[in-house]
């Protein structure tokens, strides 16, 4: 029995370890069926571990509403009670159902209880666990205050792990699969609807999706690919539609390894502290080049233009990185005078930025955003 037991965990953590997205795990729902994942694949995800008896559970109320109101645009709300938290989750899961149905008119998906924590958690919480741990409780909050406490004196450390901390916990996922936040039960229901909505708007979500790459694939992007990038970034607004700047694609290969070569030689020790180094352009397959005036000016436009094509290339599944200091290097070494003569540069236009594009072998967390710089005139 002891050894079967090890068995399954063992599979579990494995399953976890290796899954890419939550379409990778298999659930059972309230009727004991088993149900793949991969059903909801391009919904947008709000997954929760519940309970009955909670001070929390009034939390069914705002879920329902949160539900009815963004369902016909791609909201699914998927509900796994769990009996961890003060044994708040009593009786079977057709009773539970029940009272959340007779309560609070609960109609998103209901599955069967499950452990989120220990030996026995289930893995698609492990997973979850593994891709947003916990960010600790709001302490400025009273309900945030009160959990803080409440935790610190069963485990002085209890904010060093990622596990689960209460009954409520949220957990969001993208249309695509990606985990991108997680709410502790504190969290005010309304700050993850502000978060669902701009998820279930394609344009909002890819805006917010989107950074910057430092590790691709070895795979040269397509031309009509790259066609498309391009002709997103020369729509982009222009003052008086001037279009002060110059655009120039580089699917060359052997043109980035012969400049890369100069790099190389010019900076060897650099080199060889980055094992993975293969190019000068963050090892990026293509390519494209940004030039504005040299006499000044065309700045903001470049801008507006390279945001454009950063993000016409994350809807299409690409990454991209805007880089400075290869530029550096072109406009300041001799040697690499052959690169920038292949770009057919016009004469009063000058190399302003590169756009790394590739096929991204690298999914980056977002970095924090300092929202206290904006303030609204009232």
């Amino acid at each position: 029995m002891k050894k079967t037991l090890f068995f399954l965990l063992t599979v579990m953590a494995v399953l976890s370890a290796s899954a890419q997205t939550v379409y990778d795990f298999q659930v059972k729902n309230a009727d004991g069926q088993t149900v793949s994942l991969a059903d909801y694949r391009g919904k947008v995800l709000l997954i929760v571990n519940t309970a009955t008896k909670c001070g929390f559970t009034p939390q069914y109320k705002e879920l329902e509403a949160l539900y009815e109101k963004y369902h016909a645009e791609g909201l699914e709300i998927l509900d796994f009670p769990c009996n961890q938290f003060g044994q708040q989750a009593p009786g079977s899961i057709q009773e539970i159902r029940q009272f959340c149905t007779a309560n609070y008119g609960t109609q998103f998906a209901q599955f069967d209880k499950i452990d989120v924590n220990g030996p026995q958690a289930s893995p698609l919480f492990s997973f979850l666990k593994s891709k947003k741990g916990f960010g600790g409780f709001d302490t400025t909050d009273q309900k945030g205050k009160f959990m803080d406490d409440m935790m610190r004196k069963k485990d002085a450390n209890y904010d060093q792990s990622a596990d689960i901390k209460w009954n409520f916990t949220k957990f969001l996922v993208a249309r695509d699969g990606r985990v991108i936040a997680r709410y502790e039960p504190t969290e005010p229901v309304s700050d993850v609807e502000r978060d669902v909505q701009v998820e279930l708007n394609p344009v909002l979500s890819n805006m917010m999706a989107r950074r910057s790459v430092r590790q691709y694939l070895d795979k040269p992007v397509e031309h009509e690919k790259l066609e498309l990038i391009v002709r997103c970034g020369i729509h982009a607004p222009s003052g008086m539609n001037r279009q002060p700047w110059v655009v120039r694609v580089v699917e060359d290969q052997k043109l980035i390894a012969d400049v890369t070569e100069v790099y190389r030689q010019e900076n060897a020790e650099q080199v060889k502290r980055d094992p993975g180094f293969k190019n000068m352009f963050r090892n990026a397959p293509n390519l494209i080049c940004v030039c504005t005036p040299a006499d000044g000016g065309g700045q903001v436009d470049a801008g507006l233009l390279g945001e454009n094509m950063m993000l016409a290339a994350q809807s299409i599944g690409l990454g991209t990185c805007c880089l400075g200091g290869p530029v550096r290097f072109l406009l300041s070494n001799p040697k690499a005078r052959f690169f920038l003569d292949r770009l057919d540069i016009p004469d009063g236009y000058q190399l302003n930025y590169i756009l790394a594009v590739g096929y991204p072998d690298e999914q980056p967390e977002a970095k924090p955003r300092d929202a206290s710089k904006v303030k609204y005139v009232k």
